[in-house]
């Protein structure tokens, strides 16, 4: 698990996985393919795996794996699933403000 650093500028994201399923894995490679695609602008990412942490989940009121959380900045946004709809996943980043 990586621990999130504060930042100015760009999205601080975690990421909720169960190890390495297929739909984590899936979420992780389409995520990474979508921050590199729109979002060059510093992402810090968190990854959190409810396998080794699993009271992580209650603090975000997680219960699907996996489930991308848009802390920052304002609006936090929840995607759920594998993130290949990239267009979904993009409008939840880029929030409105």
């Amino acid at each position: 698990m990586t621990k999130p650093r504060a930042t100015k500028s760009g999205l601080r994201l975690r990421l909720y996985i169960a190890g390495n399923a297929p739909n984590s894995v899936r979420a992780m490679s389409n995520l990474k393919a979508i921050c590199d695609e729109y979002f060059t602008n510093g992402v810090t990412l968190e990854v959190v795996d409810l396998l080794q942490h699993p009271a992580r989940a209650m603090a975000d009121g997680i219960i699907v794996t996996p489930t991308l959380l848009k802390l920052s900045p304002a609006p936090v946004q929840r995607v759920i699933g594998s993130l290949n709809d990239t267009n979904q996943v993009r409008l939840a980043l880029a929030g409105s403000k």
